[in-house]
Protein backbone atom coordinates (compact mmCIF):
# COMPACT_ATOMS: atom_id res chain seq x y z
CA UNK A 1 0.00 0.00 0.00
CA UNK A 2 1.10 3.67 -0.71
CA UNK A 3 -0.29 6.26 0.42
CA UNK A 4 1.08 9.81 -0.97
CA UNK A 5 -1.26 12.97 -0.51
CA UNK A 6 -0.33 16.40 -1.21
CA UNK A 7 0.68 18.87 0.47
CA UNK A 8 1.02 15.61 3.18
CA UNK A 9 -0.77 13.05 4.78
CA UNK A 10 -3.56 14.14 7.56
CA UNK A 11 -4.24 11.87 10.64
CA UNK A 12 -7.46 11.39 9.45
CA UNK A 13 -5.96 9.26 6.16
CA UNK A 14 -3.40 8.02 8.00
CA UNK A 15 -5.52 6.28 10.41
CA UNK A 16 -7.57 4.70 7.67
CA UNK A 17 -4.15 3.65 5.95
CA UNK A 18 -3.03 2.03 9.14
CA UNK A 19 -6.47 0.45 9.47
CA UNK A 20 -6.72 -0.70 6.20
CA UNK A 21 -3.81 -2.44 6.70
CA UNK A 22 -4.57 -4.77 9.45
CA UNK A 23 -7.71 -5.85 8.06
CA UNK A 24 -8.89 -9.34 8.14
CA UNK A 25 -5.76 -10.49 10.47
CA UNK A 26 -6.21 -12.05 13.45
CA UNK A 27 -3.44 -10.88 15.47
CA UNK A 28 -3.06 -12.25 19.13
CA UNK A 29 0.32 -10.58 20.15
CA UNK A 30 2.27 -7.98 18.16
CA UNK A 31 5.76 -6.76 18.59
CA UNK A 32 6.48 -2.99 17.30
CA UNK A 33 9.83 -1.98 16.17
CA UNK A 34 9.68 2.00 16.29
CA UNK A 35 12.65 3.98 16.20
CA UNK A 36 13.82 5.51 19.04
CA UNK A 37 13.87 9.22 20.11
CA UNK A 38 16.61 10.53 17.95
CA UNK A 39 14.23 9.95 15.35
CA UNK A 40 11.04 12.25 16.27
CA UNK A 41 10.70 13.45 13.33
CA UNK A 42 10.36 9.97 11.33
CA UNK A 43 6.23 10.16 12.10
CA UNK A 44 6.75 6.72 13.59
CA UNK A 45 5.83 8.24 17.27
CA UNK A 46 2.32 8.83 16.04
CA UNK A 47 2.47 5.73 13.92
CA UNK A 48 3.10 3.48 16.86
CA UNK A 49 0.24 5.27 19.09
CA UNK A 50 -2.21 4.74 16.30
CA UNK A 51 -1.18 1.09 16.08
CA UNK A 52 -1.42 0.79 19.66
CA UNK A 53 -5.21 2.53 20.61
CA UNK A 54 -6.41 0.01 17.41
CA UNK A 55 -4.94 -3.15 18.87
CA UNK A 56 -4.68 -2.72 22.76
CA UNK A 57 -8.32 -4.03 23.13
CA UNK A 58 -7.96 -7.22 21.12
CA UNK A 59 -4.50 -8.53 21.37
CA UNK A 60 -1.15 -8.58 23.37
CA UNK A 61 1.72 -5.38 21.89
CA UNK A 62 5.29 -5.23 23.09
CA UNK A 63 6.96 -2.22 21.68
CA UNK A 64 10.40 -2.32 21.48
CA UNK A 65 12.18 1.02 19.97
CA UNK A 66 15.01 -0.06 17.65
CA UNK A 67 18.00 1.69 19.79
CA UNK A 68 21.16 0.06 17.87
CA UNK A 69 23.55 1.48 19.82
CA UNK A 70 21.64 3.98 21.28
CA UNK A 71 20.68 5.01 24.89
CA UNK A 72 17.22 3.57 25.98
CA UNK A 73 14.49 6.08 25.95
CA UNK A 74 13.48 7.43 29.21
CA UNK A 75 10.04 7.96 30.67
CA UNK A 76 9.91 11.62 28.91
CA UNK A 77 10.98 10.56 25.95
CA UNK A 78 9.19 7.93 25.47
CA UNK A 79 6.01 10.60 26.35
CA UNK A 80 7.27 13.53 24.25
CA UNK A 81 7.57 10.27 20.92
CA UNK A 82 4.82 8.52 21.41
CA UNK A 83 1.96 10.61 23.21
CA UNK A 84 0.40 9.94 26.55
CA UNK A 85 -1.65 6.43 24.77
CA UNK A 86 1.09 4.13 25.28
CA UNK A 87 1.76 3.52 28.47
CA UNK A 88 5.95 3.30 29.74
CA UNK A 89 5.24 -0.14 30.76
CA UNK A 90 4.97 -1.79 27.12
CA UNK A 91 8.27 -0.50 26.23
CA UNK A 92 11.00 -3.22 25.66
CA UNK A 93 15.20 -2.39 26.00
CA UNK A 94 17.08 -4.03 23.27
CA UNK A 95 20.58 -4.71 24.54
CA UNK A 96 22.76 -5.19 21.30
CA UNK A 97 25.73 -6.84 23.23
CA UNK A 98 23.68 -9.14 24.75
CA UNK A 99 20.02 -10.13 23.66
CA UNK A 100 20.56 -11.25 20.25
CA UNK A 101 20.71 -14.39 18.34
CA UNK A 102 22.74 -15.14 15.30
CA UNK A 103 20.54 -16.71 12.52
CA UNK A 104 23.67 -17.38 9.97
CA UNK A 105 25.62 -14.98 8.10
CA UNK A 106 26.64 -13.35 4.93
CA UNK A 107 29.67 -15.39 2.94
CA UNK A 108 32.66 -13.98 2.96
CA UNK A 109 32.50 -14.09 -1.13
CA UNK A 110 29.55 -12.41 -1.14
CA UNK A 111 30.44 -9.53 0.73
CA UNK A 112 34.04 -9.51 -1.43
CA UNK A 113 31.68 -9.22 -4.64
CA UNK A 114 29.54 -5.92 -3.06
CA UNK A 115 32.46 -4.21 -2.41
CA UNK A 116 34.89 -4.43 -4.80
CA UNK A 117 36.86 -6.69 -2.72
CA UNK A 118 37.28 -3.90 -0.17
CA UNK A 119 35.99 -5.99 2.75
CA UNK A 120 36.61 -9.61 2.40
CA UNK A 121 35.47 -11.69 5.47
CA UNK A 122 31.75 -13.04 6.69
CA UNK A 123 29.13 -11.21 8.41
CA UNK A 124 26.95 -12.73 11.09
CA UNK A 125 23.78 -11.79 11.30
CA UNK A 126 22.04 -10.83 14.45
CA UNK A 127 18.72 -10.06 15.68
CA UNK A 128 17.06 -9.48 18.59
CA UNK A 129 15.51 -12.71 20.19
CA UNK A 130 12.23 -11.64 20.17
CA UNK A 131 12.08 -10.93 16.26
CA UNK A 132 12.40 -15.06 16.31
CA UNK A 133 10.53 -15.45 18.83
CA UNK A 134 7.23 -17.43 17.06
CA UNK A 135 4.25 -16.32 19.46
CA UNK A 136 4.12 -12.92 17.51
CA UNK A 137 1.86 -12.96 14.84
CA UNK A 138 2.76 -9.83 13.48
CA UNK A 139 5.90 -7.89 13.69
CA UNK A 140 5.58 -4.17 12.65
CA UNK A 141 8.92 -2.09 11.65
CA UNK A 142 7.93 1.55 11.19
CA UNK A 143 10.55 4.33 10.56
CA UNK A 144 11.33 7.07 8.22
CA UNK A 145 13.48 6.48 5.29
CA UNK A 146 15.97 9.48 4.55
CA UNK A 147 19.86 9.38 3.35
CA UNK A 148 22.46 7.82 5.53
CA UNK A 149 26.05 7.54 5.89
CA UNK A 150 26.14 3.62 6.20
CA UNK A 151 23.48 2.25 3.66
CA UNK A 152 22.59 4.88 1.45
CA UNK A 153 18.90 4.90 2.74
CA UNK A 154 18.02 4.58 6.13
CA UNK A 155 15.00 2.10 7.36
CA UNK A 156 13.45 -1.02 5.79
CA UNK A 157 15.56 -4.06 6.93
CA UNK A 158 18.58 -1.62 8.42
CA UNK A 159 15.49 -0.98 11.40
CA UNK A 160 15.94 -4.98 11.47
CA UNK A 161 19.81 -5.88 11.18
CA UNK A 162 21.22 -2.84 12.90
CA UNK A 163 18.56 -0.76 14.81
CA UNK A 164 17.76 -4.19 16.21
CA UNK A 165 20.49 -6.52 15.34
CA UNK A 166 23.69 -7.17 17.47
CA UNK A 167 27.48 -6.04 18.08
CA UNK A 168 29.13 -8.46 15.02
CA UNK A 169 26.20 -6.94 12.46
CA UNK A 170 26.63 -3.15 13.53
CA UNK A 171 30.39 -3.50 13.87
CA UNK A 172 30.75 -5.42 10.17
CA UNK A 173 27.97 -3.15 8.70
CA UNK A 174 29.39 0.12 9.25
CA UNK A 175 33.04 -0.97 8.81
CA UNK A 176 31.31 -1.95 5.59
CA UNK A 177 30.34 1.14 4.68
CA UNK A 178 33.30 3.40 5.68
CA UNK A 179 35.54 1.32 3.54
CA UNK A 180 33.59 1.94 0.49
CA UNK A 181 33.20 5.14 1.01
CA UNK A 182 30.21 7.40 2.20
CA UNK A 183 30.46 9.58 -0.72
CA UNK A 184 29.73 6.47 -2.75
CA UNK A 185 26.72 5.44 -0.53
CA UNK A 186 24.60 8.22 0.51
CA UNK A 187 21.11 9.17 -0.65
CA UNK A 188 21.40 5.70 -3.06
CA UNK A 189 19.51 2.42 -2.73
CA UNK A 190 22.23 -0.53 -3.56
CA UNK A 191 25.38 -0.39 -1.82
CA UNK A 192 27.10 -2.82 -0.42
CA UNK A 193 26.07 -2.45 3.06
CA UNK A 194 21.89 -2.60 1.58
CA UNK A 195 23.01 -5.48 -0.42
CA UNK A 196 24.40 -7.57 2.35
CA UNK A 197 20.75 -6.63 4.50
CA UNK A 198 19.12 -7.60 1.32
CA UNK A 199 20.85 -11.03 1.48
CA UNK A 200 20.11 -11.18 5.35
CA UNK A 201 16.49 -10.28 4.41
CA UNK A 202 15.96 -12.97 1.80
CA UNK A 203 17.84 -15.71 3.83
CA UNK A 204 16.94 -15.18 7.02
CA UNK A 205 13.66 -12.92 7.47
CA UNK A 206 11.30 -13.87 4.52
CA UNK A 207 9.23 -16.56 6.56
CA UNK A 208 8.82 -14.57 9.32
CA UNK A 209 5.22 -12.22 10.02
CA UNK A 210 7.00 -8.98 9.01
CA UNK A 211 5.19 -5.77 8.06
CA UNK A 212 7.31 -2.40 6.98
CA UNK A 213 5.41 0.45 7.58
CA UNK A 214 8.06 3.17 6.18
CA UNK A 215 7.35 6.99 5.74
CA UNK A 216 9.45 10.17 3.83
CA UNK A 217 8.93 13.40 6.04
CA UNK A 218 9.85 16.90 6.32
CA UNK A 219 9.48 19.04 8.95
CA UNK A 220 8.21 22.41 10.06
CA UNK A 221 9.68 23.43 14.08
CA UNK A 222 8.35 20.47 15.83
CA UNK A 223 5.47 19.81 13.35
CA UNK A 224 6.22 16.67 11.16
CA UNK A 225 4.78 15.76 7.98
CA UNK A 226 4.50 12.67 6.44
CA UNK A 227 4.37 13.22 2.86
CA UNK A 228 4.19 8.97 1.46
CA UNK A 229 3.59 6.11 3.86
CA UNK A 230 4.70 2.94 2.32
CA UNK A 231 3.14 -0.31 3.85
CA UNK A 232 4.00 -3.71 2.63
CA UNK A 233 6.62 -7.10 3.40
CA UNK A 234 8.49 -6.20 0.00
CA UNK A 235 11.49 -4.29 -1.85
CA UNK A 236 9.50 -2.45 -4.17
CA UNK A 237 7.52 -0.47 -0.90
CA UNK A 238 10.97 0.72 0.05
CA UNK A 239 12.36 0.74 -3.23
CA UNK A 240 9.05 3.56 -3.83
CA UNK A 241 10.02 5.38 -0.54
CA UNK A 242 13.65 6.09 -1.72
CA UNK A 243 12.63 7.74 -4.85
CA UNK A 244 10.28 10.01 -3.07
CA UNK A 245 12.84 10.66 -0.27
CA UNK A 246 15.65 11.17 -2.72
CA UNK A 247 12.85 13.97 -4.08
CA UNK A 248 12.51 15.65 -1.00
CA UNK A 249 14.95 14.92 1.08
CA UNK A 250 18.00 15.30 -1.19
CA UNK A 251 19.51 19.34 -1.40
CA UNK A 252 21.68 20.28 -4.53
CA UNK A 253 23.46 23.41 -4.28
CA UNK A 254 24.73 25.29 -7.19
CA UNK A 255 28.39 26.35 -5.32
CA UNK A 256 30.00 24.31 -2.23
CA UNK A 257 29.15 26.36 1.57
CA UNK A 258 32.61 28.29 2.62
CA UNK A 259 30.92 28.21 5.97
CA UNK A 260 27.43 26.12 6.86
CA UNK A 261 26.11 26.20 10.41
CA UNK A 262 24.05 23.42 11.64
CA UNK A 263 21.91 23.28 14.77
CA UNK A 264 21.49 20.20 16.95
CA UNK A 265 18.92 19.99 18.88
CA UNK A 266 18.72 19.26 22.32
CA UNK A 267 16.18 16.82 22.18
CA UNK A 268 17.64 14.93 20.22
CA UNK A 269 21.23 14.95 19.88
CA UNK A 270 23.34 14.40 23.21
CA UNK A 271 26.17 12.67 21.68
CA UNK A 272 28.44 13.27 18.88
CA UNK A 273 27.72 9.78 18.27
CA UNK A 274 24.53 11.50 16.80
CA UNK A 275 25.52 15.03 16.48
CA UNK A 276 27.79 14.27 13.90
CA UNK A 277 25.10 13.70 11.10
CA UNK A 278 26.10 17.52 10.67
CA UNK A 279 29.02 16.63 8.97
CA UNK A 280 28.59 13.24 7.51
CA UNK A 281 24.93 15.25 5.70
CA UNK A 282 26.98 18.23 4.55
CA UNK A 283 30.54 16.67 3.19
CA UNK A 284 29.60 16.62 0.04
CA UNK A 285 28.24 20.41 -0.03
CA UNK A 286 31.46 22.03 2.19
CA UNK A 287 34.49 23.66 0.28
CA UNK A 288 37.44 22.63 0.37
CA UNK A 289 38.94 25.08 3.36
CA UNK A 290 35.31 25.89 4.25
CA UNK A 291 34.12 25.64 7.89
CA UNK A 292 31.26 23.75 9.73
CA UNK A 293 29.94 25.33 12.89
CA UNK A 294 27.82 22.59 14.55
CA UNK A 295 25.93 24.38 17.37
CA UNK A 296 25.28 21.90 19.85
CA UNK A 297 23.82 23.15 23.66
CA UNK A 298 22.53 19.21 24.50
CA UNK A 299 26.09 17.19 23.45
CA UNK A 300 27.62 16.21 26.70
CA UNK A 301 29.28 12.99 25.65
CA UNK A 302 30.78 11.17 22.66
CA UNK A 303 29.66 7.99 22.46
CA UNK A 304 26.11 6.66 23.38
CA UNK A 305 27.38 4.26 26.34
CA UNK A 306 30.52 4.28 28.25
CA UNK A 307 32.95 2.05 26.08
CA UNK A 308 31.82 4.03 23.14
CA UNK A 309 32.78 7.32 24.74
CA UNK A 310 36.26 6.08 26.52
CA UNK A 311 37.00 5.06 22.28
CA UNK A 312 36.15 7.84 20.85
CA UNK A 313 38.14 9.99 23.43
CA UNK A 314 41.02 7.62 23.21
CA UNK A 315 41.34 8.34 19.62
CA UNK A 316 39.52 10.69 18.38
CA UNK A 317 38.10 11.90 14.66
CA UNK A 318 41.71 11.74 13.38
CA UNK A 319 40.78 10.81 9.23
CA UNK A 320 40.18 7.97 7.66
CA UNK A 321 43.86 6.85 7.06
CA UNK A 322 45.03 7.31 10.66
CA UNK A 323 41.90 5.35 11.73
CA UNK A 324 42.75 2.63 9.67
CA UNK A 325 46.37 2.54 10.65
CA UNK A 326 45.06 2.67 14.37
CA UNK A 327 42.64 -1.07 13.45
CA UNK A 328 45.61 -2.46 12.52
CA UNK A 329 47.37 -1.65 15.92
CA UNK A 330 45.00 -1.36 18.58
CA UNK A 331 42.75 -4.38 19.78
CA UNK A 332 40.13 -2.39 21.75
CA UNK A 333 39.46 -0.70 18.16
CA UNK A 334 39.50 -3.73 16.15
CA UNK A 335 36.91 -5.56 18.27
CA UNK A 336 34.73 -2.54 17.74
CA UNK A 337 34.53 -1.93 14.24
CA UNK A 338 31.43 0.49 14.17
CA UNK A 339 33.63 2.98 16.16
CA UNK A 340 36.00 2.84 13.92
CA UNK A 341 33.59 3.49 10.99
CA UNK A 342 32.23 6.55 13.15
CA UNK A 343 35.54 7.70 13.85
CA UNK A 344 35.69 7.79 9.55
CA UNK A 345 32.43 9.43 9.15
CA UNK A 346 33.07 12.15 12.00
CA UNK A 347 36.51 13.51 10.36
CA UNK A 348 36.39 16.20 7.62
CA UNK A 349 39.89 14.14 6.77
CA UNK A 350 41.44 17.94 7.02
CA UNK A 351 39.34 18.94 4.24
CA UNK A 352 37.24 21.23 5.80
CA UNK A 353 37.55 22.80 9.61
CA UNK A 354 34.33 21.47 12.05
CA UNK A 355 34.19 23.69 15.10
CA UNK A 356 31.54 22.57 17.59
CA UNK A 357 30.15 24.65 19.75
CA UNK A 358 29.15 22.99 23.49
CA UNK A 359 27.64 23.65 26.49
CA UNK A 360 28.09 20.40 28.40
CA UNK A 361 31.78 19.42 26.91
CA UNK A 362 34.80 21.31 28.11
CA UNK A 363 37.20 22.93 25.00
CA UNK A 364 39.96 20.60 26.43
CA UNK A 365 36.84 17.71 25.89
CA UNK A 366 36.20 19.14 22.20
CA UNK A 367 39.28 20.22 21.25
CA UNK A 368 40.73 16.28 22.81
CA UNK A 369 39.10 14.63 20.14
CA UNK A 370 40.29 16.78 17.26
CA UNK A 371 37.05 19.26 16.63
CA UNK A 372 37.96 22.74 16.94
CA UNK A 373 35.72 24.68 19.89
CA UNK A 374 33.89 27.74 20.22
CA UNK A 375 31.82 28.20 23.75
CA UNK A 376 28.10 27.78 22.86
CA UNK A 377 26.81 30.84 23.93
CA UNK A 378 29.31 32.68 22.03
CA UNK A 379 28.43 31.43 18.48
CA UNK A 380 25.04 31.47 19.20
CA UNK A 381 24.99 35.21 19.41
CA UNK A 382 26.55 35.20 16.07
CA UNK A 383 24.42 33.11 15.04
CA UNK A 384 21.09 32.94 16.26
CA UNK A 385 18.97 29.45 15.99
CA UNK A 386 16.21 31.23 17.43
CA UNK A 387 16.57 33.78 14.39
CA UNK A 388 17.63 31.83 11.38
CA UNK A 389 16.22 29.94 8.94
CA UNK A 390 17.16 26.91 6.92
CA UNK A 391 19.35 28.50 3.92
CA UNK A 392 21.53 31.31 3.00
CA UNK A 393 21.82 33.94 5.25
CA UNK A 394 24.50 37.19 5.62
CA UNK A 395 25.67 37.48 9.05
CA UNK A 396 28.27 40.57 9.54
CA UNK A 397 30.04 40.14 6.45
CA UNK A 398 29.71 36.48 5.47
CA UNK A 399 27.44 34.54 3.94
CA UNK A 400 26.60 31.53 5.79
CA UNK A 401 23.89 28.38 4.97
CA UNK A 402 21.89 27.30 8.22
CA UNK A 403 20.36 24.11 8.56
CA UNK A 404 18.15 23.78 11.51
CA UNK A 405 18.18 19.58 11.37
CA UNK A 406 21.15 17.65 9.39
CA UNK A 407 19.00 13.99 10.39
CA UNK A 408 16.11 14.96 8.00
CA UNK A 409 18.35 15.11 4.57
CA UNK A 410 21.74 15.37 2.58
CA UNK A 411 22.99 18.51 0.98
CA UNK A 412 25.36 18.27 -1.99
CA UNK A 413 27.12 20.48 -4.28
CA UNK A 414 26.20 20.07 -8.23
CA UNK A 415 29.84 19.47 -9.26
CA UNK A 416 30.29 16.51 -7.18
Amino acid sequence: MIVRDEPYITDDRLREALRAALSGRELKKVLILPPDYTRMYSGAGKITAILYEMLKDSCEIDIMPALGTHDPMTREECLAFFGEGVPFEQIKVHNWRTDVVKLGEVPAEYVSSVSDGLVNSKIDVEVNRRIVDESYDLIISAGQVVPHEVVGMANYSKNIFVGCGGSSMINSSHMLGAFYGMERIMGKDFSPVRKVFDYAQEKYLSKLPLLYILTVTTNEGDKTNIHGLFIGDKREVFEQAVALSREINLTYVKEPFKKAVVYLDPREFKSTWLGNKAIYRTRMAMADEGELIILAPGVKKFGEDAAVDALIRKYGYVGREKVLELVDRNEDLKENLSVAAHLIHGSSDGRFKVTYCTKLLTEEEVRGVSFGYMPYDEAAEIYNPAELTDGYHTVGNEEIFYISNPALGLWTAENR
